[in-house]
C-alpha cells in the first residue's frame, strides 16, 4: 500500500498537476493539504474517476485537507480535538479496513507560526500539543497509523539547505523542534530518515529568489509511523520532479509504500 502527502497550494488550481501525478504514483491512500476551498467546491468527479473515494474537510479560500483512497474509508473524522474555538481546517482522520484490522492515516496542515512575535506561534505550538494528545490516545490501540502531512517544521540542520538563515523561523526554533522530537518519543518513525540520512532530501522550494533552481530548499512534509506501521516500511520516496512543472506547488509529493494488506 502506498501512503503519500502533497501539499497542494490550490487543488482547483493545480487540478492537472494533481491528476497526472495520481496517474503516475498511483498511490492507494493520498493525504492533501492546502485545497483552499470549502467541501461543495473540490473537485471530486475526475478523482473519484481514476478510482479514489474522497473526503475533504475545507475552509474558503485557505487552508482546507482531503482524503483520497483506492479502499473505502471505514471512518472520516474532521478536526483536530483540545480547542473547540479552532475553526482552522487542518487535519482530516481516515479509517482503511485491513484483512487483519484497519491503518489509521491523520492527513494535517500545521499551522506555519510565523512571525514568531505574534498570536501565530504559541497556536502552533499549542496545535502541536493536541496532535501529540491524540497521537499519544491513538497509540494505545496498537494499529497502524500514519501521520502524513505538512508539519511546517524542519526537523534537524540538514533537512535545511542553510540552517543559519532559518534559526528565528517558526519552522526551526528550538521550541518546534523539540515538540516534534516530543512526538517521534512517543514512538513515532520519521519514515524517510528510516531509510537515508543524506542531506537535500526537500519536499519545499520557496517561490522567490530562484530557490528551485539553487536547490535551496527545506523538508518540512513528513510521513509518521507508529510501530506497527513502521514495522511494514518497504520504501520511501519524493517526488520532486514536479516542482519542475509549469506553475507548480511550492511543495512535492511524499510518499511510503508499506507492506499492508487491504481488505
Amino acid at each position: 500500500m502506498r501512503i503519500a502527502t502533497w501539499n497542494v497550494n490550490s487543488v482547483r488550481q493545480r487540478l492537472d498537476h494533481l491528476l497526472t501525478w495520481l496517474k503516475d504514483s498511483q498511490s492507494d491512500v493520498v493525504c492533501l493539504q492546502e485545497i483552499k476551498c470549502v467541501d461543495e467546491a473540490f473537485p471530486r468527479e475526475p478523482i473519484e474517476a481514476l478510482g479514489y473515494n474522497v473526503v475533504t474537510h475545507g475552509q474558503k479560500t485557505f487552508n482546507g485537507v482531503a482524503l483520497l483512497s483506492k479502499y473505502p474509508l471505514e471512518e472520516a473524522n474532521p478536526g483536530l480535538a483540545g480547542d473547540d474555538g479552532d475553526v482552522h481546517a487542518r487535519f482530516l482522520e481516515g479509517v482503511v479496513s485491513l484483512k487483519h484490522g484497519v491503518v489509521r492515516v491523520a492527513c494535517l496542515y500545521l499551522p506555519n507560526g510565523n512571525p514568531v512575535g505574534s498570536e501565530k506561534y504559541p497556536y502552533k505550538l499549542s496545535w502541536m500539543a493536541r496532535l501529540r494528545d491524540y497521537a499519544q490516545q491513538r497509540l494505545r490501540t496498537e494499529e497502524p497509523l500514519i501521520l502524513a502531512g505538512d508539519f511546517n517544521v524542519i526537523p534537524q540542520p540538514g533537512d535545511v539547505h542553510n540552517p543559519a538563515a532559518w534559526t528565528e523561523d517558526a519552522l526551526f526554533r528550538p521550541e518546534t523542534r523539540e515538540s516534534f522530537q516530543a512526538l517521534l518519543g512517543l514512538g513515532f518513525t520519521d519514515a524517510l530518515r528510516a531509510t537515508t540520512d543524506a542531506p537535500g532530501q526537500y519536499t519545499f522550494w520557496d517561490y522567490q529568489a530562484g530557490a528551485w533552481q539553487k536547490n535551496w530548499g527545506l523538508r518540512i512534509d513528513h510521513l509518521l509511523l507508529s510501530p506497527q506501521a513502521a514495522d511494514r516500511l518497504r520504501h520511501v520516496g519524493i517526488d520532486s520532479y514536479v516542482r519542475n512543472w509549469e506553475k507548480p506547488s511550492d511543495h512535492v509529493p511524499v510518499w511510503a509504500d508499506l507492506d499492508l494488506e487491504a481488505a
